[in-house]
């Protein structure tokens, strides 16, 4: 096996031709113009491949590489060729477990859009002593979920610790105002989950749970946020989140895999704002009815997702609010330009990657907050036009 120093790529985006992953390759090929690391485009079919290349305005000369979850050589060839793996190939649960288990054994680092709980229970029980032992560095669930989440908690606790020498023991997530669509392949992945489920209850209390990924610890009580309720402190009706099972769990993932930094004790939920009064109420009910079936009568098929011009007008805002017992309170916000499932995602995961080419962390099944912290944030405000900030 090649050194990882001397491989030929310093990243792959695996599934280069599907929605998404065709997105990573054109911000990788025009935000970075040659400047950047090494990568290349991978998916199955190479006349794809090409078609995708020139599509995007790639460089003619962009490698192409192909590869297949079904073939377990081509997965370690892949794994083996390159430092970091990019994939958005989802779901996971039906094609992810043979590149993580190929990136694993090859001691790659990886960075998926994971946001399938009992998938990444599963994957975290067979495979992360075997990727300590590796050194692979495997950071799930690097897009909109969870990564605002995930490292707008940590920066609130990082400013908590300077400001008053100790973490907030309450935060609330509460999304202020988001604008953006699901694809295809988020509603896949819900499918493929209900049918997990099914077939398999022993996942029933992992998805319930938001201790879900932190196998041997189970912390305090959480608040849930599944019920419309009314803010006083923040003047607005809340209502639930679609994303808070899955960010709810990478967070405590984050304080876990940290050696509890946030506290033992902590306690964190996430819920979307409406507005003050009577409209903030029904729209908090509205949104908690529509969570009964989100994608409605037709839910997108895989490969679709928002137009361009629904990418560019896309935005989300995000404000953490940390609380302490004797009335103490500090606010963090965390916003970003373009649609959070797709535009702002593939921005995400592709930063994750290269701030990955400098990660000096243990190998394990990570979370980017847990893995890059900090570094990731810089890189983020820096390139992917997210912006963290302290709100006085």
């Amino acid at each position: 096996m090649t050194a990882k120093a001397d491989r030929p790529f310093d990243i792959i985006v695996y599934g280069a031709t599907g929605y998404t992953g065709r997105l990573v390759a054109e911000y990788l090929a025009h935000h970075y113009q040659g400047q950047g690391p090494k990568w290349a485009m991978a998916g199955r079919s190479a006349d794809k491949l090409a078609e995708v290349r020139d599509l995007i305005g790639a460089p003619a000369d962009t490698p192409l590489v192909v590869a297949n979850s079904d073939d377990a050589d081509s997965m370690r060839a892949l794994v083996e060729s390159t430092r970091v793996v990019v994939t958005t190939v989802g779901p996971y649960q039906l094609y992810g477990e043979p590149l993580l288990k190929a990136c694993v054994a090859a001691g790659t680092d990886y960075a998926d859009l994971c946001g399938e709980p009992g998938w990444m229970r599963e994957m975290i029980d067979a495979y992360h002593d075997q990727a300590k032992a590796s050194g692979a560095r495997i950071a799930f669930s690097s897009g909109f979920d969870s990564i605002p989440f995930d490292l707008g908690v940590f920066m609130l606790q990082h400013e908590a610790k300077a400001r008053f020498g100790g973490p907030a023991p309450r935060v609330k997530g509460r999304v202020r105002a988001m604008q953006g669509t699901f694809s295809g392949g988020t509603a896949a992945s819900l499918t493929e989950t209900m049918k997990a489920v099914a077939k398999k209850p022993s996942l029933i209390p992992i998805l319930q749970s938001p201790f879900g990924l932190t196998p041997g610890f189970e912390g305090p009580s959480q608040p849930l946020g599944l019920l419309p309720e009314y803010d006083e402190k923040l003047g607005k009706w809340a209502a639930p989140f679609i994303m808070a099972t899955i960010n709810t769990k990478n967070v405590h993932r984050t304080n876990f895999l940290l050696g509890h930094p946030y506290g033992a004790d902590f306690k964190y939920d996430e819920m979307m704002l409406t507005s003050p009064g009577e409209l903030g109420e029904k729209a908090a009910h509205a949104v908690a009815e529509m969570l009964k079936n989100p994608f409605g009568a037709k839910p997108p098929k895989p490969g679709e997702g928002p137009s361009q011009e629904e990418r560019e007008n896309g935005f989300y805002d995000v404000l953490f609010v940390g609380e302490w017992p004797d009335g103490k309170e500090l606010r963090y916000g965390v916003k970003g330009r373009y649609d959070p499932g797709y535009g702002s995602t593939s921005r995400m995961i592709a930063e994750t990657g290269i701030a990955l080419l400098d990660c000096h962390a243990a190998g394990g099944i990570a979370t980017p907050g847990a893995l890059l912290g900090e570094a990731l944030v810089k890189r983020l405000q820096d390139h992917a036009e997210i912006t963290f900030a302290v709100e006085e």
